[in-house]
């Protein structure tokens, strides 16, 4: 039968291009997206002005006792101490310490020539290594080494004058010389000791770079080094994972493509089932008179079966190893997309071997034997002679494990939808997105009832607009729900994800937005080019004539740790789980009048020192005047005295700390950004001049109205949401590849249908009126299902978000989704009736003319 099933694809050349397609884009995308995963768990990152190390140390940024599973976001330092006890390790040649630091180069005080650079140690060039091209190295204070590509940018030589913008000043600067290596262009050096003290770290190091010994066993090195820093928070990293030292981003946002890739990975390969299944199933649907005939003339159940099966493993095997050519470029192409935004580190390297393809294939392989199974089991246990006529008329589409698997869908809709209306508002995404896709399927096997109703629904209106052509049209649909419900579901499909994922985007972005918007009470935001502002601004700005207010704004992220310390089986076992807490510092006298903050227990005015303010919701057992054990943003454990407590928006608390207190763990270790509310009366733009005139004490301060900050934020959601409307992009253009597919298979497989109503007097244009009907009919049951899926998603989401049922997102998406669902299926359908009609209808229907 395998050579039959073979033999009798040629004259099936609709249904094997369209299940061909379907199978190919599907297997790719679940490939593409299962790349990105195991790149987000190898994390791998190759070393580029460290690259010479073949050992890298650096700080461990993996909270104690999580194995990994929470991190910190704020870079941790080392002692430099542990230079010399590294250097003390068998088989190390030389242990150089790296510092970095970011800054603003300004020539001649032109701020219209700032470039953003990064400074280092110059012990660290060797790592790259860097070589001297022109000039000296910097021996002392007041010398730099700039890259000569940055050099020649900037138009500098040796000996000329530059400024620095950095820790939250000016510096004058020699430059002794000018380097090349294979760092970033944007780079400079320092003395060591001048690196550090303008880092404010003098006695911390970011990295130690480690040159072994000629002929030393590197992996040997590696692993005395790890004995040696037993019990210190450093992490001794070689290959690939180097890259870490250069930019932990990568371990605190490597996460990110990890939950990205597996919750479209997942997505992708639900629409792929479903997409699969409704193409294989509708392909074989149509090739009832066949199996009918196959029937009538002795062919048993198990023949029919395995000629399907046949049919399809062979279709299937040549679409997914054709998948697995583009599959991986597709990943690569969603990474290097995903870096250009700034949503993951561009440093990240693509890594992924055979297990996606596996993934992929295995899954529209299985999806396409398992829908060709299902499809082949009606007519395989139709009596042969009932095959005939059931082929001729779809009366049975009803089956008890159809309802059963639908109502199964249904409920875990419906349970999800309960689950994201409960949830804070930034998680409702979570759950909401698997929620839409259980409501499709669910619709999805109940299809062809749903597409009877809304045909007895929509009857009387379309005979009573169209005539006769919707009369053809309704009594079509009638006695073939099947291949209806098989031409709707890719519709419904399409414009339901469309809707619901696009919109659920809009709407968690919004209610970021509003958040923000709420809690900003400040008309003025300072900042400065300088990499921030010392925290004494904050008392010269609050003396400023026309200022009411003024606060520090430090923003960092850290962990609350249970009030009993975890024992070691706890840590070994999991079962430890640090809260994570989003942290901003504050100054206690201005944190009333630029934010919303208000105090519900104890008073905010208390807020100096060690001391907190936590959100209501998250006290954990904690009462006024506690000692809250918690962990900074670079890993640093504090008691701090709970002082007062606030409450928040849903889904957006904040702890509160002084802002001197958290300042100084964070990576610039200054204020970033100082609110200013102004008094009453007071014009904004004089209160604005004459912050603008500390400029001249504070090189590089800038003062920006609220709209701006604001807009600056809103830029933020909107990259994050870019970063899933790309993949949604990709899901939602293998949906609508997925209708028009549809579309053009149930209309080319009617020729014999269309001829024999030529053969009896209709013309082409009537037979063009009813396929338009028929059109509008499918795209109307397809959308209203859709919308459907879109309302029983958005709802619950928005509930949670925004605490009312509408979604928020302007009113043209949903226009532009449901006016190219329609025009999609519309044209598919009239463009192959059209090419369908050129044929004679003698012809196909075996009669000569």
């Amino acid at each position: 039968m395998i050579g039959v099933a073979i033999r009798t694809l040629r004259f099936h050349k609709g249904g094997f291009i369209a299940s061909f397609i379907a199978l190919f884009f599907g297997a790719t995308i679940v490939i593409g997206c299962g790349g990105l995963f195991e790149t987000g768990l190898h994390s791998a990152a190759p070393p580029q002005r460290l690259g010479a190390a073949p050992i890298l140390v650096t700080g461990d940024q993996s909270h104690p006792g999580t194995h990994g599973e929470y991190v910190f976001t704020e870079r941790l330092r080392m002692d430099a101490a542990l230079t010399d006890t590294i250097s003390a390790v068998p088989g190390v040649a030389h242990a150089l310490p790296d510092v970095s630091f970011d800054a603003t180069l300004v020539r001649n005080g032109d701020k219209e020539s700032a470039t953003q650079v990064s400074g280092h140690g110059w012990s660290s060039a060797r790592l790259a290594p860097y070589r001297i091209t022109e000039g000296t190295a910097p021996s002392r204070p007041g010398q730099i080494v700039l890259d000569a590509r940055l050099a020649a940018k900037a138009g500098l030589s040796p000996g000329d004058q530059t400024q620095l913008l950095v820790s939250g000043g000016a510096k004058r600067f020699t430059i002794s010389g000018l380097a090349t290596g294979t760092g970033d262009q944007n780079t400079l050096f320092l003395a060591d000791r001048a690196a550090g003290q303008i880092a404010g770290r003098p006695d911390k190091v970011d990295n130690i770079g480690v040159l072994t010994a000629p002929g030393a066993d590197r992996d040997q090195v590696a692993q005395d080094i790890r004995k040696a820093l037993d019990g210190r928070p450093a992490s001794v990293l070689t290959g690939d994972q180097r890259g870490w030292a250069e930019n932990p981003t990568i371990v605190t946002d490597g996460t990110k493509l990890v939950t990205l890739a597996s919750v479209f990975g997942g997505l992708s390969a639900m629409v792929t089932i479903f997409v699969v299944s409704s193409t294989m199933g509708l392909s074989i649907q149509q090739r009832q008179r066949e199996m009918a005939l196959l029937r009538a003339i002795g062919t048993t159940p198990g023949q029919l079966r395995r000629m399907i099966l046949g049919e399809t493993l062979f279709v299937a095997l040549i679409a997914t190893a054709l998948a697995c050519y583009p599959g991986p470029h597709v990943g690569k192409w969603l990474l290097s997309a995903f870096a250009s935004g700034d949503v993951v580190p561009d440093a990240l390297a693509y890594r992924a071997g055979w297990i996606p393809m596996v993934i992929g294939v295995g899954a529209a392989l299985l999806t396409a034997l398992g829908a060709a199974f299902l499809s082949a089991r009606s007519a395989a246990r139709t009596r042969p002679t009932e095959a005939l006529a059931e082929a001729s008329l779809q009366r049975k589409w009803f089956s008890v494990p159809r309802l059963l698997f639908a109502l199964l869908f249904l409920g875990g809709g419906a349970a999800l939808a309960l689950v994201t209306a409960s949830l804070d508002g930034p998680m409702a995404g979570s759950t909401a997105t698997p929620a839409a896709m259980l409501w499709t399927v669910g619709f999805g096997l109940l299809g062809p009832g749903l597409a009877k109703a809304i045909t007895a629904v929509l009857h009387w209106p379309l005979r009573a607009v169209t005539g006769l052509s919707g009369r053809l049209a309704t009594l079509n649909a009638k006695a073939r729900s099947s291949r209806m419900a098989g031409a709707v579901m890719p519709v419904m499909l399409a414009t339901g994800l469309a809707t619901a994922l696009i919109y659920l985007q809009t709407t968690q972005s919004s209610g970021s937005q509003q958040a923000f918007d709420e809690n900003m009470r400040a008309d003025l935001v300072v900042t400065s080019a300088a990499g921030g502002l010392p925290p004494s601004m904050v008392d010269t700005i609050r003396k400023q004539p026309g200022v009411a207010a003024a606060s520090a704004q430090v923003s960092s992220l850290g962990y609350l740790e249970p009030k009993t310390p975890p024992t070691q089986s706890e840590i070994d076992e999991g079962d430890f789980e640090p809260t994570e807490m989003p942290l901003q510092g504050v100054t206690s006298e201005g944190v009333t009048g630029t934010t919303a903050f208000r105090a519900k227990t104890g008073s905010l005015d208390a807020l100096h020192g060690n001391t907190v303010a936590l959100p209501t919701s998250a006290t954990a057992g904690h009462k006024i005047g506690d000692q809250v054990p918690m962990r900074l943003g670079d890993g640093t454990e504090v008691r701090l005295k709970l002082v007062a407590t606030v409450d928040a928006r849903r889904g957006y608390e904040t702890a509160l700390l002084p802002a001197a207190l958290l300042a100084p763990h964070t990576d610039s270790g200054l204020i970033p950004q100082i609110t200013v509310t102004a008094a009453p009366g007071t014009d904004h733009a004089r209160l604005t001049e004459t912050l603008s005139a500390l400029a001249k004490n504070q090189p590089g301060l800038n003062v920006l109205p609220r709209s701006t900050v604001s807009a600056v934020h809103q830029n933020e959601d909107d990259t994050q949401a870019w970063m899933a409307y790309m993949v949604l992009g990709v899901v939602i253009a293998y949906s609508t590849i997925a209708l028009v597919n549809t579309q053009v298979l149930a209309t080319t497989e009617r020729r014999r249908e269309f001829m024999l109503q030529r053969l009896i007097g209709a013309t082409r244009r009537q037979v063009l009126r009813m396929m338009t009907v028929e059109a509008i009919l499918v795209s109307v049951a397809g959308i209203v299902l859709g919308v459907l899926v879109a309302v029983l998603t958005l709802v619950p989401l928005s509930l949670s978000v925004l605490g009312k049922p509408t979604p928020e997102g302007p009113p043209w998406i949903f226009a532009t989704v449901v006016a190219a669902a329609f025009a999609l299926t519309l044209f598919t359908t009239l463009l192959s009736a059209t090419l369908v009609l050129r044929h004679r209808p003698g012809g196909v229907v075996g009669i000569r003319e």
